[in-house]
């Protein structure tokens, strides 16, 4: 079974998640609004006003990443689906052009901001380029998607039945098991222990491989 795995936003806590991903051999995709990058870290917001969430620098990015896919967030994470279309297209287009100079790679993943979506913003995804759009929708799915620019992930990375999804992908005739979130959302050491028992987990399971979203849509899964 292929796993797949993606978190957003460009957030310090990568760092931490990315140590615990090569340790185990793991791939992941990372989606970044470089749009709302700073210069160098800086404090953004709180998470459930506990814990403060610090963006990455863009000075940092190519380093923290390295190794790891990077798919498109829309530069400013705008609500797509609540701007003008005109609106819309630019903030999509202009996030992947400025991800691919940045990196100097191809940029064909999308990731929804705050996971709203519609027609018209699916097809404005496939007609600037890319491969899916991920939803913030969590279902049992069989793979592939019927509509790519509606990709839904099997669960978020918390998900109190994670190993229950786990093992519905499993028995899909092509198995594919993904999953999501962000990496400010762990706040204690002990989620930080569970992901990396997780990661772990998933690592060492003789039926499974770990592979990069990219790869599913260019007919890597049969």
């Amino acid at each position: 079974m292929k796993i797949v795995q993606c978190w957003d936003d460009g957030v310090l806590d990568d760092i931490r998640l990315i140590e615990i991903l090569r340790r185990h051999g793991a791939k992941a995709s990372f989606n970044l609004n470089l749009g709302t990058q700073p210069p160098q870290r800086k404090a953004s917001w709180k998470y459930r006003e506990v814990k403060e969430v610090w963006k990455l620098g863009k000075d940092e990015l190519r380093e923290v990443y390295a190794g790891f896919t990077i798919a498109n967030h829309s530069a400013r994470h705008l609500r797509l689906t609540e701007v003008p279309h005109a609106a819309a297209v630019e903030d999509v287009r202009v996030g992947r052009e400025l991800l691919e100079q940045h990196f100097g790679c191809a940029v064909t993943g999308f990731a929804y901001p705050c996971g709203l979506f519609n027609p018209e913003v699916e097809e404005i995804i496939a007609e600037t380029g890319h491969l899916y759009g991920r939803t913030t929708k969590n279902v049992a799915c069989a793979f592939p998607p019927e509509r790519p620019m509606a990709f839904h992930a099997n669960c978020h990375f918390a998900a109190a039945d994670f190993w229950d999804r786990f093992d519905l992908a499993k028995a899909e005739k092509h198995p594919v098991f993904y999953f999501w979130g962000h990496s400010y959302e762990m706040i204690e050491d002990a989620q930080w222990a569970a992901m990396d028992a997780k990661i772990a987990r998933l690592s060492t399971d003789p039926d499974c491989e770990w592979a990069d979203l990219p790869e599913l849509f260019a007919g890597t899964v049969r």
